[in-house]
């Protein structure tokens, strides 16, 4: 048996001892030449993002690097290891319940003080979820005590208590133990949502003194999910008015420590040697090439229930439009989405089209032919359908007709949930308001909308490059994997004893 240092919640998981070796072989300081980044990647999209994209072969062309990585697969962490060759698994670590306990007050109390649509409707679905008179009464008191928080200096003063309890009440001393001895330049945290997995290890650094950097991992979380923890020296974002929603939060942040990169999610769909021919492509779905294709994304079933039915009903619309061939629909269940609700529709309905989404079970990870499979997904598709979903985006690239649902399916309550409220959140109101999409209120103008996108799919052609510009100007090239590891590279030299950075050219 081999030897790694994997985190569990009881200490470190012997797992392979040439990664051991690896570990000690880079924690010598002095006889390191170039500056020592510590890459973290707390989700499988972390690893969409940085690993298949080639970011982090860029940082280890130009300094040491290590990898402290989730690892959903023996497939995976062979690959990470003959990338990389130090690779850290992590798991998730046990924290004091006090601990637990400031860190949801303070994300209850950011969402009162943002108050965004979003976090409304956050709010709103948690208040549903308290069921019993229990949670009920549990609820309500966590909404008393996040109250008198839900401020500037209120969430400072949160922010700082629950930093302190971090340290005091920590659970582990095992992160404290691994940065001393690789003495990295830089720690990266490469998806700055899920920082739950990697907040200890970040944590442990800033502890350390060590210079952190993270990922704004997409163009919702700002506004639609709980505050940044902890805060970072430096920051990479999607764009400017990211950037700007940021420094408005966070007035501690130095605001030439934030990048505007661009996303490296998008970046795969520039890899033109993953096109596959639309007879390939056809042929590995199970589509005629001959009939256009209707695609619909699905969304998380908590937030879309009864979203099969929505699918059967533009199925049924599809099946009547001969004079298109007629179209075909294939759905891409999301990938997350652990449920059984399309099942009975798997089995009725065999001209419907579900693919398998290649993506490991385990930490949710995509895998690198799912890559190629959505990228020619939206290649070969004549109109996509989504609700409020990122896809819109990455249609609006490859400049298909989308569509966007925003009516109940039958029998959900808009006390349940209003689909329609998804076009009003910070993030994409100005998607929906852009005219670059159609966003459909009714059955009826669904069917309209999809004669009008098969038959006309130029019309809106202008608004959606107009769109894909406002968002991202020139940053959307397929190189903004390659501009953080470049941005990456040029701090941890900045910070380490080297005199001379590597001549990098930023484009």
């Amino acid at each position: 048996m081999s030897t790694s240092i994997g985190i569990k919640p009881g200490g470190l998981e012997v797992l392979r001892e040439e990664d051991r070796r690896s570990a000690n072989e880079t924690s010598v300081g002095s006889a390191r030449k170039n500056p020592h980044v510590v890459a973290i990647l707390p989700r499988g999209e972390a690893i969409r993002n940085f690993v298949y994209t080639g970011a982090l072969d860029e940082v280890a062309r130009h300094a040491d690097l290590s990898v402290l990585s989730v690892v959903p697969g023996e497939e995976l962490a062979v690959m990470l290891r003959q990338r990389y060759g130090n690779l850290i698994p992590m798991q998730e670590i046990a924290e004091n319940w006090l601990v637990g306990v400031q860190r949801d007050l303070l994300d209850m109390a950011h969402g009162r003080s943002l108050w965004s649509e979003a976090a409304k409707e956050r709010w709103r679905l948690r208040d549903r979820d308290a069921t019993t008179a229990s949670l009920k009464l549990k609820r309500t008191a966590k909404k008393l005590a996040c109250y008198p928080f839900a401020n500037r200096l209120g969430l400072a003063l949160l922010s700082e208590l629950q930093r302190l309890s971090s340290h005091l009440l920590r659970s582990t001393e095992q992160y404290l133990q691994l940065f001393k001895r690789l003495q990295p330049t830089l720690v990266f945290n490469a998806s700055h949502v899920h920082s739950r997995l990697a907040l200890p290890a970040v944590e442990a650094a800033q502890w350390l003194g060590i210079p952190t950097a993270t990922f704004i991992f997409s163009w919702d979380n700002l506004t639609s999910q709980g505050p940044v923890v902890p805060l970072y020296d430096y920051y990479f974002v999607w764009n400017e008015q990211i950037r700007q929603q940021l420094l408005n939060m966070y007035h501690s942040i130095t605001p030439d420590h934030v990048f505007v990169t661009g996303t490296p999610q998008f970046d795969l769909h520039f890899q033109q040697e993953s096109y596959w021919t639309r007879e390939e492509f056809c042929s590995r779905v199970g589509a005629d090439p001959a009939r256009p294709i209707v695609l619909y994304t699905t969304g998380m079933p908590n937030h879309m229930p009864g979203e099969p039915a929505i699918v059967e009903k533009i199925a049924d619309f599809v099946r009547e439009m001969k004079e298109f061939g007629p179209p075909q629909l294939l759905v891409r269940v999301y990938p997350k989405d652990r449920t059984s609700r399309f099942d009975v529709l798997k089995r009725e309905r065999p001209d419907i089209l579900f693919p398998k989404v290649p993506w490991e079970s385990d930490w949710l990870t995509p895998k690198a032919e799912d890559s190629a499979l959505l990228v020619n997904t939206l290649r070969h598709a004549a109109v996509g359908i989504n609700v409020a979903s990122t896809i819109s985006l990455e249609l609006c690239i490859f400049d298909k007709p989308i569509i966007n649902v925003a009516y109940n399916p039958p029998g959900v309550s808009l006390d349940e949930v209003n689909y329609a409220r998804y076009y009003e959140f910070d993030h994409y109101r100005p998607v929906a308001e852009s005219g670059a999409v159609m966003v459909s209120r009714s059955e009826e103008e669904m069917r309209k909308m999809l004669e009008r996108a098969l038959s006309s799919p130029e019309v809106d052609s202008v608004l959606r490059a107009k769109l894909v510009r406002s968002m991202f100007g020139r940053l959307l090239d397929g190189r903004a994997g390659l501009r953080v590891a470049r941005q990456l590279v040029s701090i941890a030299y900045k910070h380490s004893d080297k005199i001379s950075a590597p001549s990098l050219v930023h484009e």
